[in-house]
């Protein structure tokens, strides 16, 4: 039996990881087949009719091709893209106007902030609870902390796109210097300084003079102050006297990087706009890095083509954090754009198919690699270009939501820190200033 027992051992392991082989097969086959069902239309897909989507972008690709693959399912529905001049700057009075109109969108382009301005009663009274079991949208493929819920519950607005900000970097550059992209602020200093005696003029640039600048280094370090300190919150979001003590480390590092003299206002003040002006001057070839979002870095491919510069010397490039510690630098992730189901819609059943149809991994993410922007999904699949953002601790990943910073303290900050980029204040006269400063 000492010979037999081994032996017999081995048979029925060896029969128990079969059988287990096999059951695995079987769940992964019924798995696979799950998965390749896909979507499944729940109307009748002879159903003829329009719906349109309204928003601010000057002309949407990723979402034409979302209508073309809905319309394999649905080919009788025209699905529309609107634009609306205007929506970006003042989005909620247009929205509300239009949502009144006798043409109002059937989906539309919303923004956190939005309904916390004058028009956003309005503009929540005219939306879809997205969240309604009936509509079978399913909402657990979306970073529960990017989802807005109301006090009743609902979810009035779907994120479709999120952002964050970093800097582009020139690979190339950095390979000829051989020099390592920074990881840490006195990294980002030494590394500056070592650009410019090789003669690089900009060895890094902000956004234009007049808008944010220094924002993609400042802003994502202030929002580490405060992550989690409920007082913080309270006070910044009461707009309290004393508040402005809260970004004063923020602005304390915006005024120390201005004074090494690594940033060419007059430079800057030649981009027309923080986004295709910015692009293509990085393309131009000679500046190490460029500060900028994920809403500016979306544009970068489409725009290869449209640089002279860049299509006689191509040259390898990277989205990477802003060491604005010797820890490193954060992933501060929040909307760009959601999108919010009119409930007035003529066609709402199919607008809101058209959302159950779109809300889901595969879709979002597909439309995210298209506009090479962030997905808001929590398989989150980004562009290579983001690559250095997949390398950062998860306590350096921040999500805007999850902050609870409202709009007025955080433009607060935001203006705070251009007017002490610009030499216009100190850290001292920016703080006490919190409240106040235009």
């Amino acid at each position: 039996m000492s010979r037999k027992g081994p032996a017999f051992a081995l048979i029925v392991l060896f029969v128990m990881l079969s059988l287990c082989l096999v059951a695995c097969s079987k769940k992964g086959a019924s798995n696979t087949k799950e998965s390749a069902k896909g979507f499944v239309p729940r109307l009748d897909t002879n159903t003829s009719c329009s719906v349109s989507v309204a928003g601010h972008y000057s002309n949407f690709e990723a979402l034409e091709a979302e209508f073309n693959r809905f319309e394999q399912y649905y080919p009788n529905v025209r699905m529309t893209y609107v634009y609306m001049d205007g929506y970006s700057k003042s989005g909620s009075k247009i929205l509300s106007t239009a949502l009144a109109g006798s043409e109002a969108p059937d989906i539309f382009f919303t923004y956190p902030y939005m309904y916390d301005w004058v028009d956003g009663k309005e503009i929540a009274s005219a939306s879809e609870n997205l969240a309604d079991p009936a509509l079978g949208i399913d909402l657990s493929c979306i970073r529960s902390a990017l989802l807005r819920k109301e006090q009743n519950g609902s979810i009035l607005s779907v994120p479709v796109y999120t952002t964050t900000y970093g800097m582009m970097v020139n690979e190339e550059i950095f390979e000829k210097e051989k020099l390592s992209v920074p990881r840490t602020y006195s990294e980002l200093i030494s590394v500056c300084e070592a650009l410019k005696k090789a003669g690089y003029e900009n060895p890094i640039m902000g956004y234009s003079r007049g808008s944010d600048l220094l924002y993609p280094l400042f802003y994502p370090y202030f929002c580490a102050q405060i992550m989690g300190d409920q007082k913080a919150l309270d006070d910044l979001n009461g707009m309290k006297p004393g508040a402005g003590e809260y970004m004063r480390d923020a602005m304390k590092l915006t005024a120390d990087f201005m004074s090494q003299g690594f940033i060419n206002l007059e430079e800057c003040a030649k981009l027309a706009n923080n986004y295709e002006a910015v692009i293509l001057r990085f393309f131009e070839g000679d500046v190490p890095m460029m500060l900028a979002s994920g809403n500016t870095v979306s544009g970068t491919e489409k725009r290869e083509a449209k640089s002279e510069a860049f299509t006689a010397h191509p040259f390898k490039y990277s989205f990477h954090p802003v060491p604005s510690t010797d820890q490193g630098g954060y992933f501060i992730n929040s909307i760009s754009v959601g999108f919010g189901v009119n409930k007035n819609s003529k066609n709402l059943d199919m607008a809101n198919e058209f959302m159950r149809f779109l809300v889901s991994t595969g879709e979002l993410n597909l439309m995210a690699k298209a506009k090479r922007m962030v997905t808001p999904c929590v398989e989150m699949s980004l562009d290579s270009v983001y690559a250095p953002f997949q390398n950062l601790d998860d306590k350096r990943f921040i999500n805007q939501s999850d902050l609870g910073l409202e709009d007025r303290p955080a433009s607060q900050v935001s203006k705070a820190g251009l007017q002490v980029a610009l030499g216009n204040m100190t850290v001292d006269e920016a703080v006490a200033a919190f409240g106040s400063i235009q």
